[in-house]
């Protein structure tokens, strides 16, 4: 299975972005109204400069009352790691649990073209196994 078809298979494909000079009060009320972990950082709405998820913003307050008038810029994870529409969902599966991330963007070349959570890895993988398990067991039981 490709990331391409987790993709198109999610209720809602909309990619949620923020500029990196959006504040972080900003972005904690975006992640609240659409019900997301995470957020790409972009300028254009098209390219990825970063990702910010909940997490970073939990350990910005942390100690640091004057973070909700930071920018989303300080925050931010800068490098972050892609994964392009033709990579497969064992692949990526594997990137986020070794890189510990729970927000993949999907680039096709330097164009952002969707997001996937690990929740959506997991359930894409779950139905393959399943499909995979009813094929088996429909060939073991033919008459």
């Amino acid at each position: 299975m490709k990331i391409r078809e987790v993709i198109a298979g999610k209720a809602i494909q909309d990619v949620v972005t923020i500029r990196p000079d959006a504040t972080v009060r900003e972005l904690v009320a975006l992640l609240a109204q659409h019900n997301i972990g995470a957020a790409v950082v972009s300028s254009d709405g098209t390219t990825v400069d970063g990702i910010v998820s909940e997490r970073d913003v939990v350990r910005r307050l942390n100690g640091d009352d004057g973070a909700m008038t930071d920018t989303v810029a300080q925050i931010m994870t800068s490098q972050v790691q892609t994964a392009e529409p033709s990579s497969s969902l064992d692949d990526v599966r594997a990137l986020m649990t070794e890189g510990r991330f729970r927000h993949l963007p999907v680039c096709d070349g330097d164009q952002l073209v969707g997001v996937v959570s690990i929740g959506d890895v997991v359930k894409a993988y779950i139905d393959q196994v399943e499909f995979e398990r009813d094929q088996l067991d429909s060939y073991v039981h033919q008459t």
